[in-house]
């Protein structure tokens, strides 16, 4: 039984990386930073990575707003993306199986591949690696294979933009506890104006990475669709892996393919949770 003066949001899931739902078109409240931020405290609201907001139109067309778990908008999220595509499918605002999502970062083009709308494949654009687009401070040029000193202690890293910007570190020693530990530090260093996903990876061989995550904004996750797309964008600038990729991460594994033009491919499955009263009290 639905009560009265409430707001419904939906939950779902990609890999373990969960977002709330809040539907424009059925709920009228308007939206704060600091009320995302309480919604996705575990314990203090319904827990979340982040929240997406929509259908909304952007440039007149169907699009989606995302949000961090800080209350923090977000351009671009590949699990996100492929969660909204589910709920568009859900609930019937899109009938075909190929069709678009606008988001802040642009156009992305999305394909259902099952029956049950579980799996979609996501073209994701070309990744960038220059400094200026992603951005990193400093002279203009490629961040490959650069020295960083985070945290006192130097590292190896390049850094790419796939609509949102990354930092990819390789070494043989992927934990979570290392990348909770580090985080941080890369999230807000200096040489990073608006601010930095960091992903630690590991090459398993030619076809397969693995990987541990803190988002910008969200902290630790078990999985990013961005952040796999990026590990894989640089891997395979490095010579490292071929043009398919699995990319594990605690959550699953996603499907990356790099096509001879730069364009990424990603590939991977959702799940739907629930639907969920909220007061609105709750948003006043």
């Amino acid at each position: 039984m639905v009560m009265a003066n409430t707001i419904i949001m939906s939950k779902y899931q990609g890999l373990g990386n969960d977002y709330l739902i809040l539907d424009p078109k059925k709920n009228q409240v308007q939206l704060q930073g600091k009320k995302i931020a309480l919604l996705c405290q575990r314990g203090f609201g319904l827990g979340a990575d982040g929240v997406l907001y929509g259908p909304v139109e952007i440039d007149g067309k169907l699009g989606v707003r995302i949000f961090n778990a800080d209350g923090s908008e977000s351009a671009i999220s590949g699990n996100g993306v492929r969660i909204f595509a589910k709920y568009l499918m859900d609930n019937g605002y899109i009938t075909e199986k190929k069709f678009d999502i606008e988001t802040m970062s642009g156009t992305i083009h999305v394909e259902c591949l099952n029956s049950r709308a579980t799996e979609f494949k996501v073209n994701m654009g070309k990744p960038s690696f220059i400094s200026s687009d992603i951005p990193v401070s400093g002279e203009v040029r490629e961040v490959i294979k650069e020295n960083f000193v985070f945290h006192g202690k130097e590292y190896k890293a390049t850094c790419l933009t796939v609509g949102n910007p990354h930092c990819i570190i390789f070494t043989d020693n992927v934990s979570a506890e290392s990348v909770k530990n580090l985080g941080p530090y890369v999230e807000n260093a200096d040489e990073f104006p608006e601010r930095m996903n960091l992903q630690i990876c590991r090459q398993v061989d030619k076809g397969n990475l693995e990987i541990e995550i803190w988002e910008r904004g969200s902290g630790y996750t078990k999985a990013s669709g961005t952040g796999s797309c990026a590990a894989a964008a640089a891997a395979y600038k490095l010579g490292l892996v071929e043009s398919r990729i699995n990319v594990n991460q605690p959550g699953g594994m996603i499907q990356i393919d790099m096509e001879e033009d730069g364009t990424i491919y990603m590939t991977g499955t959702v799940g739907y949770i629930a639907d969920i009263s909220v007061a609105e009290s709750f948003f006043s």
